[in-house]
């Protein structure tokens, strides 16, 4: 029987607008454009938005890996790749969620676990809005796209957490 759902599902969030804000959003275009080029690949499901949300936790039902992916003024260059743990926001709103509140609203409606989550954080440096990619984020970017490319060929939880000790 065929699943409904994508084994693999990645989230991308930012404004493209905003400068280094784009890097999520891009390498999720970059990646789509790996994909035509790889049909070997196994099945995955990419989705972009601003911001995360809690509806956002009824996209990872289903799904046996989640990657959520971000620019990020405060990680070390070029990026950091790492699991997630399922964690309540201490904010006033559900009008912008961490990718870690987003795995608690799952857990709440479903009550069961999350999927395994990871965060690919990607070093931004500017963040105006009406700005283009740094040239310091484009660089990141390429990097990220590296590691994305290989977490996308093998989606496998066991081989995404020995890449975490190389990332």
């Amino acid at each position: 029987m065929r699943r409904l759902t994508a084994p693999l599902l990645i989230f991308a969030y930012g404004n493209p607008s905003r400068g280094d804000d784009a890097l999520g959003p891009q390498l999720l275009d970059l990646l789509a454009e790996n994909r035509a080029m790889h049909p070997e690949w196994p099945e995955f499901e990419l989705v972009t938005d601003f911001q995360l949300q809690v509806e956002h936790s009824v996209d990872m039902d289903g799904r046996d890996l989640v990657l959520f992916i971000d620019g990020s003024v405060s990680c070390p260059r070029p990026f950091l790749f790492y699991p997630l743990q399922s964690a309540q926001d201490a904010r006033y709103t559900t009008h912008e969620m961490s990718p870690q509140a987003v795995l608690h609203v799952f857990e709440q409606v479903y009550q069961r676990p999350a999927p395994p989550s990871f965060l690919l954080s990607v070093r931004g440096e500017s963040f105006n809005l009406g700005e283009p990619l740094s040239p310091a984020a484009v660089e990141n970017r390429d990097a990220a796209l590296a590691l994305l490319v290989q977490l996308c060929s093998q989606p496998n939880l066991n081989v995404w957490q020995t890449l975490l000790l190389h990332a």
